[in-house]
């Protein structure tokens, strides 16, 4: 009973929230990337706000004292880059919570790609990451399972348009609802 009721939630989160500006990765599937490397900040580029709200899903361990990155970014080569998120002695990324970060980085076009990585023994499943700012529409992407250690793990929907040498299409038939 409880198989069939989370892929039916999922349909009507995605289906319910397909009339506003927000985008929503429910179908997609994060994946590894082998060769990502976040790209160094740029001069002279426009600075922009980003809010990152990272909830940890209840069935992680009760928090984590993992090093946790985020990488994320456009179609046109844009990135935010933040080689550490957390802060152990706060007990950041406790099950059941929500963190939220406020993040400076280039002003972007809609966000297509973030990876997280994870670095250290406890381990840590997130539930979702969702990004929004004031040049941007808002982003969930969806990941509900453990991180591997010291992996770059996450999506990549850009669909091969503008690639840039930081990010790889990871998923080019993606299913994805707008929220």
């Amino acid at each position: 009973m409880l198989r069939l009721a989370i892929p039916l939630f999922l349909f009507a989160l995605c289906s319910f929230t397909s009339f506003s500006s927000a985008r929503s990765f429910c179908t997609t599937k994060p994946l590894p990337i082998d060769s990502f490397i976040p790209k160094p900040k740029l001069e002279n580029a426009a600075v922009c706000s980003y809010t990152v709200i990272i909830k940890t899903s209840c069935s992680s361990v009760s928090y984590t004292r993992d090093k946790i990155s985020i990488s994320f970014g456009d179609v046109y080569g844009n990135e935010v880059y933040v080689k550490r998120l957390d802060d152990p002695s706060s007990r950041t990324f406790e099950k059941c919570s929500s963190d939220t970060y406020k993040i400076s980085g280039p002003c972007m076009r809609d966000v297509c790609y973030l990876y997280l990585l994870r670095q250290g023994s406890d381990g840590w499943k997130p539930e979702n990451v969702k990004i929004y700012g004031s040049s941007i529409r808002s982003v969930t992407f969806y990941y509900n399972l453990f991180l591997p250690n010291s992996v770059w793990y996450g999506f990549n929907v850009c669909n091969g348009i503008g690639n840039t040498k930081s990010s790889q299409p990871i998923s080019t038939t993606s299913s994805v609802a707008a929220m």
